[in-house]
């Protein structure tokens, strides 16, 4: 596309070239899926029992190169797309133009040469002897001609201003490719690949942390980006940072947290031991029953924490437990994960080919004894409400960076008990749409929109019970149950206590696991 002419312009089939170019954005979009499922595989045999030995060590490196490669040709591809998409941008605009050019010069009776100059026939002298009325009716077509050759250089001159861009783009296109080789013949195997990108150290460049206050999905696309060699090194170098990262996976807030939970075990302050003995304590006894556990969310400093009961990175259904009052990591975090539990074996058993997983979501701090009285206020629900907002935009995020179809958008379901559904209003009212497709209210005092739209989810349910004395207190706004604020209303027993929602004696169970697994019928 250098220097052509304005009827080349015009006949350039820019339909191939977007077609061409959506062809490379879907294989840039698939790469960085591909590549986590084998950083996935690489991350399970270095802690498989079964294989071990020089042999587990060989290909252990094997993965990280590849995963090293690929990462180098993810970015290479990603830049060098980008540049294409410009290119088809600016030749779509450039071809329309020259067209519209062409035409509208053929139709005045004018013409383009290939640099868009126009070409204007000479024009008739005015008759002999015309009339004042005649002499001014031909000067006016004079200037009309003048007044449209002008147009028709100005639309020229945009449709070759565009060609020129589509050139340049077209040409900078190759600049990324080059520390790969990926201009002239280029690496002929994966092996020369390889040798390439260690050559040129492609991606050999020490990571460095996204900025503080970074939002999820920048973590996110920057954790994608780096090679899983690159991604050990952080968690080995910086876990306590990693861990707290919102757009990380699962996978690696968890081998993180776990670091850092180790080290408060072996020599952190008495203050932060009982919950990190309750942490331990629960992993453990899941991870003996064979349960896949994750430590999702960490803070021995603030006394908050997260257990996820599944794969948080895979599970096509997710269930996120928020609790009330009275409750604190070490004293029930076992309890809440019971409950966790029930809702994730209730969704099995309503739809018995999901995958789910659920979280104990304890990333904030309930009131509780002395500190009961901030029951009454929204100070402890406005923190708790930016930190539940935090995580599951952190979800969204991690997913979306490193997944296709189901993977990249898994159903994620909030199931707020009492004072936890406080916290779930507070989140819904931060900026940004709250990364929830349904949400329950199980016993909540009070919901301060005045309908179930403004919780920002596409489903809102509610549980209440008159044996409840919390469900229709409606300290905090109105009652979700409310017909008038739109809510669907899940079953309970006209005797159900305000703890006893999660019970399996309880028909709000089974409803729950229907809507997490979204297979609840509403009418």
């Amino acid at each position: 596309m250098s220097a052509p002419g304005l009827a080349a312009v015009a006949a350039w089939d820019t339909a191939l070239l977007a077609g061409a170019v959506y062809t490379l954005e879907a294989v840039a979009e698939r790469l960085p899926s591909w590549r986590a499922r084998t950083d996935r595989v690489a991350r399970s045999l270095t802690g498989a029992e079964c294989w071990s030995g020089p042999a587990a060590s060989v290909a252990g490196l094997a993965l990280g190169e590849v995963s090293t490669v690929v990462t180098a040709v993810t970015g290479a591809l990603d830049a060098s797309l980008g540049r294409l998409q410009d290119t088809a941008r600016e030749a779509r605009t450039a071809q329309e133009l020259a067209e519209r050019a062409l035409a509208a010069a053929a139709a005045s009776g004018m013409a383009l040469d290939a640099s868009g100059a126009v070409v204007v026939p000479a024009s008739a002298p005015p008759p002999a002897g015309a009339t004042p009325e005649q002499l001014e009716d031909h000067h006016a077509g004079l200037a009309e001609r003048a007044a449209t050759a002008e147009w028709l250089a100005g639309l020229a001159a945009e449709a070759m201003a565009a060609a020129a861009r589509a050139a340049a783009a077209a040409a900078a296109s190759a600049d990324p490719l080059v520390p790969i080789g990926g201009t002239g013949p280029g690496p002929a195997d994966f092996a020369g690949l390889a040798a390439t990108v260690g050559a040129t150290g492609a991606s050999a460049s020490p990571p460095v942390l996204p900025r503080r206050g970074a939002a999820a999905d920048e973590v996110a696309s920057w954790w994608a980006g780096l090679s899983g060699p690159q991604q050990d090194a952080l968690l080995d170098s910086d876990p306590a940072a990693l861990g707290a990262l919102d757009g990380l996976p699962a996978w690696a807030r968890d081998r993180a947290n776990r670091v850092v939970l180790d080290r408060v075990l072996a020599e952190g302050p008495w203050q932060q031991q009982a919950s990190a003995r309750a942490i331990a304590a629960e992993i453990a006894a899941e991870e003996a029953d064979g349960q896949a556990v994750q430590l999702w969310v960490y803070d021995p400093a603030l006394d908050r924490a997260a257990l996820a009961y599944g794969d948080l990175d895979a599970a096509e259904d997710v269930g996120v437990l928020v609790p009330g009052v009275n409750t604190t990591v070490h004293g029930d975090l076992r309890e809440l994960g019971d409950d966790a539990q029930a809702v994730a074996a209730a969704a099995v058993a309503a739809a018995p080919a999901a995958t789910v997983a659920t979280v104990a979501w304890l990333g904030y701090n309930p009131p509780v004894g002395a500190g009961l009285g901030r029951a009454l206020t929204r100070a402890a629900a406005t923190e708790g409400g930016a930190a539940l907002a935090g995580d599951l935009a952190g979800l969204a995020a991690s997913r979306a960076a490193t997944g296709v179809g189901r993977a990249a958008d898994p159903r994620v379901t909030v199931l707020a008990h009492s004072y936890g559904t406080v916290v779930l209003d507070e989140a819904g009212d931060l900026p940004g749409r709250l990364d929830a497709d349904a949400v329950v209210l199980l016993g909540g005092p009070g919901i301060e929109e005045e309908h179930a739209s403004g919780l920002e989810a596409d489903e809102v349910y509610t549980a209440w019970s008159p044996w409840d004395p919390i469900s229709w207190s409606g300290w905090f706004g109105e009652n979700a149950w409310f017909e008038q604020f739109g809510a669907t209303p899940l079953p309970t027993d006209p005797d159900t206590l305000h703890w006893e929602y999660h019970d399996a004696d309880r028909p709000t169970l089974a409803a729950m696991g229907e809507v997490v697994a979204g297979v609840r019928e509403t009418d």
